[in-house]
């Protein structure tokens, strides 16, 4: 991990889809592409020199030299500390359950909405600083980093305890922000409505990401690179109300 980033590994063959998980990542807080492979060999190679720099790899089903359940199996038993996310069009039960047991992460089904893949980064991260520096969790703990209670739930109706770093006052700002705008908003625009900087906006834009309060997709600026635009979901204010 570097400077508090995540490094992804991207297994996928088809360089255009590769080129479209990377230009996400690179507009996500908090990850960073290592390395991109085309094939289970490059996937291999990459993992032998590069293994602790990596905490996540997004990996295809379909490869031309391995199948993508191999490959996972394989990393499975070599890198215990690797998270794997299945990213792939098979949609297949067999295919989906051998995933499910061999501990995925996630399994994405092509073509990927950008939401759901904002949903399942912040996830990962909100999973993993959670679990750092814990040496154990009682069970509502537990069940929060999960997520395995419903919507507005909470375990033994205790209040819902915010991360560090996040207050409900700023929440409601951010939230009041997103429904007066006309179009979805960037962090930096988000962080000029706030009066704040730019990794302190896009903290709580990814948090409420995390909780399904707002979406995030790629849109592009006025130069033509690709920006990370966040948008209000309905479901917003009820959320807030029920912390």
């Amino acid at each position: 991990m570097s400077d508090g980033q995540y490094g992804i590994l991207v297994v996928e063959d088809d360089f255009r889809i590769a080129d479209i998980h990377r230009a996400f990542i690179e507009q996500s807080d908090g990850f960073y592409v290592v390395g991109m492979a085309r094939n289970g060999s490059e996937a291999k190679a990459i993992m032998a020199e590069q293994a602790a720099s990596i905490q996540l790899i997004l990996l295809d089903a379909y490869l031309p030299d391995v199948e993508g359940l191999e490959l996972l199996w394989a990393i499975r038993r070599d890198y215990v500390h690797v998270d794997i996310v299945m990213v792939t069009a098979a949609r297949e039960v067999e295919t989906i359950s051998e995933a499910l047991r061999g501990g995925v992460f996630d399994y994405l089904i092509k073509p990927i909405e950008a939401a759901r893949m904002a949903q399942m980064l912040a996830r990962f991260r909100r999973e993993r600083e959670a679990l750092a520096n814990r040496a154990e969790m009682n069970q509502d703990e537990l069940d929060s980093v999960l997520a395995r209670l419903k919507p507005g739930e909470t375990s033994r109706a205790k209040p819902q305890t915010l991360p560090k770093g996040i207050d409900r006052l700023t929440l409601r700002r951010v939230i009041d922000a997103l429904a007066e705008a006309p179009d979805s908003l960037t962090a930096m625009q988000m962080a000029r409505t706030m009066g704040a900087s730019r990794s302190t906006a896009r903290r709580y834009l990814e948090f409420l990401v995390a909780e399904q309060a707002v979406s995030a997709e790629l849109g592009y600026g006025d130069v033509g690179r690709p920006e990370r635009r966040y948008r209000l979901l309905e479901a917003a204010h009820e959320w807030l109300d029920a912390l």
